[in-house]
């Protein structure tokens, strides 16, 4: 089996679609199982819907409403020719209006929007989608069913980011798909949704549609995963920054784990875990550019020697600094700072320090500066009081520059090519951190030097990652 997972502009309009039913018909050998998002824009209107509701703007939700019915009742005349099926369709889309306003009605009287009335409201962009996908699919000649991941994707009750219980979802999937695959149809089934043991809809959070297609896929023990996206596959860097960006043929599992955790357009780190224990390779390839391989994302990785696969960065980020001479040679400093930390909720993205931890350097999103400052402030107020601390610093603006590629573990004189390349284009760097892993150097800079960097070190350091696809 392989699963096809299609995100929202690969399902965005009618032309799209057409690339859908040829990609799916050309693939029916394979065994297809497609999991899509929502129409590119649906999910948001759709949280926009429910804080109107919650603001009693029913002005505004009929419109949005009456703005879904349009767009999907205008691809359902230009996608599904046979009437019957159309009428179905049209139909089955009414059903669903009808529950999103009742849900938004219950919304306004009840003056709250609780995280799980949100959930059920997202929903519905990737049932609208998918049900509309496979009326498509069977108007073309190639027998397909539509599924509700509601019915399969069992989670707890944490909504917006409901965990999986993977041994009751497993057993859903492979009760319900294999057998449709048997019979030569194929299934198409919602994205990025879920529920409780109590039916209670759930969504699975950042890129939870693919993080549903690699659960589909890692319970059917499928040969691989595609994500279909917009672009044709990973990029040596950010094509806006650098000109010379390309796809990569071939990353590993970790690889692309931190080039998404630093900003790169890849795959969310949680999408991979059900491939990485089920050893499903993950590619990812352009609906725009079908017959392009894209990028495989696997346990192992074609290295060249001494490449560096990849330049990313992330900004909207804060420095926070805390330094003093009564902090040499302290044990418990950090353990202090990170559970300082932890206390408030801040995610910390990457630290520096010196082995004395005489200054130790932090980098956290630039929403939780004032609460990581303010958490620190009291935990070492009495340090500071007495003078074995100097103060708790922060540098708004900041930014993480990552250079990433296992075939850097080993090799003399990456690190120098990477400063190098920035101190020929004048920029200051204000901190530096390295696994022992030695498969990421981040380094960080003022947000405004980010893409001369980035395409500094690019043009350094990636030019003998190989060329790959048409």
């Amino acid at each position: 089996m392989l699963t096809m997972k299609f995100g929202g502009t690969s399902v965005g309009d009618a032309p799209r679609l057409r690339e859908v039913v040829d990609i799916v018909r050309s693939h029916s050998g394979r065994r297809p199982v497609v999991v899509a998002s929502a129409m590119s824009g649906v999910t948001d209107l759709l949280l926009g819907v429910a804080h109107a509701a919650v603001r009693k703007e029913a002005g505004k939700v009929k419109e949005a409403v009456e703005s879904l019915r349009r767009r999907h009742q205008g691809v359902a005349d230009e996608m599904v020719t046979q009437a019957g099926r159309r009428q179905e369709l049209v139909a089955g889309h009414a059903l669903l209006l009808d529950e999103l306003e009742n849900i938004c009605m219950g919304i306004g009287y009840l003056e709250e929007l609780s995280p799980r009335s949100l959930d059920a409201v997202a929903s519905f962009g990737e049932r609208f989608s998918c049900m509309q996908i496979a009326a498509i699919l069977e108007d073309a000649g190639i027998p397909a069913r539509y599924i509700d991941a509601r019915g399969l994707v069992r989670t707890d009750a944490r909504f917006g980011e409901a965990q999986v219980d993977f041994a009751a979802t497993d057993g859903n999937i492979l009760r319900t798909l294999p057998p449709l695959v048997e019979q030569g149809v194929v299934p198409v089934v919602t994205g990025f949704i879920g529920s409780t043991g109590d039916g209670v809809t759930t969504t699975l959070g950042r890129s939870g549609s693919d993080y549903t297609g690699a659960i589909v896929g890692a319970a059917l023990h499928s040969e691989e995963i595609w994500i279909w996206t917009d672009v044709d596959g990973v990029m040596t860097a950010d094509p806006r920054y650098v000109e010379g960006a390309r796809p990569l043929p071939e990353i590993s599992y970790r690889e692309a784990a931190e080039m998404s955790y630093f900003g790169a357009k890849v795959i969310h780190p949680k999408t991979m875990l059900p491939a990485i224990t089920g050893r499903i390779p993950i590619r990812i390839k352009n609906t725009f550019n079908p017959s392009h391989p894209g990028t495989l994302i696997s346990e192992r990785t074609a290295t060249v020697a001494g490449v560096v696969k990849n330049v990313t960065s992330i900004d909207g980020l804060g420095l926070v600094s805390i330094e003093g001479h009564g902090m040499l040679g302290v044990p418990g400093v950090s353990a202090r700072i990170f559970t300082a930390l932890g206390r408030a909720g801040v995610n910390v993205m990457m630290i520096s320090q010196a082995s004395s931890e005489h200054n130790v350097c932090l980098v956290v999103p630039q929403k939780d500066c004032p609460r990581a400052v303010g958490e620190l402030d009291k935990e070492f107020a009495s340090d500071i009081a007495h003078k074995l601390i100097d103060d708790v610093r922060l540098m708004d603006g900041v930014a993480i520059i990552a250079v990433v590629g296992e075939g850097m573990r080993g090799v003399p004189g990456i690190a120098a090519k990477v400063f190098s390349a920035v101190a020929r284009e004048q920029v200051n760097v204000i901190a530096v951190a390295q696994g022992s892993s030695e498969l990421n150097i981040s380094l960080v800079v003022a947000e405004g030097d980010v893409r001369r960097a980035v395409a500094a070190i690019h043009g350094q350091t990636v030019a003998d990652v190989p060329r790959t696809g048409a």
